[in-house]
Parts: C-alpha cells; structure tokens; sequence
C-alpha cells in the first residue's frame, strides 16, 4: 500500500471535521454542547469527541463538563492557524476507521526496488507535508470565517 497522508496520522474527512468545528464555534456565541455541535457538522456526536479531544489537548478547544458543559475556543480564532490544527490532529493516537496501517519509516537495507521506491515516495511526501503545514499555518480560522461571510 502507497503511503499518504494517512500514513502520517491524519486523514482529510478528521482534519475537515476539525476545521468545520472550529470555524462554526467562532462565529457561535458561549459554550455549545456536543450534540448541537454535532447536529451543526451532521456527525455523530461520539466521531465529534474523537475529533475534538486533541484539539483540547492542544489547547486550541476547552471542554466543560456536566449539564450545560460543551465546547469553545480556547483562544481567538485570529491565533489558530490551519498548520496548528494540523499538527495537533496528527500526533494524537488514533483509533477507528480512519487509521493507516503500521509503517515503518526506516530506509531499506537496499533489497528491492519496491521498497527503496517507497522510502523515496515516503520522503518526498513528508516534504510535501512540511511545506503544506507552513502553507496551512498562515491561514486562521478567523480568515476561514470572514471568507465564510463574504
């Protein structure tokens, strides 16, 4: 199997999940529970935890338990960038559907084609990554909110 950006922790639907989120509760008023979040992206509410926890981590989200406990920015949107989102969602552990298979980043001993073939996809992707986390870091959720309403 051909390494992506999968391979590297995160797959786009969890990524545009987090965005989505993150844009809607900057332009939502106060603390806004899981299931009127969830309701708002059309995702179930559990999925919507499993986004959101290291984004909380991270401490671009805050969490508030018990009845009237939910979810909002932890900071303003003018101070998240897309590269941050990025990067909390890919060194968090992942579970669930969306999660690439073990691959090991170590370059072959030299045995076959296929694998040295690999390794140079491998690299040549991990470049393509770091240069979209900077292209993303330059981008907030506030900008993504005033092109909302434009």
């Amino acid at each position: 199997m051909s390494r992506s950006f999968r391979a590297w922790g995160i797959a786009p639907p969890r990524f545009n999940t987090a965005v989505h989120v993150l844009v809607w509760l900057a332009t939502a008023d106060g603390i806004r529970p899981s299931a009127e979040i969830a309701a708002q992206i059309q995702a179930h509410a559990t999925y919507l935890r499993r986004v959101l926890a290291p984004l909380v981590q991270a401490g671009i989200v805050e969490a508030r338990e018990g009845r009237v406990g939910g979810y909002f920015l932890a900071r303003p949107a003018e101070s998240i960038s897309l590269g941050e989102v990025y990067m909390a969602l890919k060194t968090a552990p992942l579970s669930g559907p969306d999660v690439a298979p073990d691959v090991s980043l170590e370059e072959p001993d030299g045995g076959s084609r296929g694998e040295r073939l690999e390794w140079l996809l491998d690299e040549i992707l991990s470049g393509a990554e770091n240069r979209a986390v900077r292209f993303l870091s330059d981008v907030t959720i506030a900008d993504l909110a005033k092109r909302l309403e434009s």
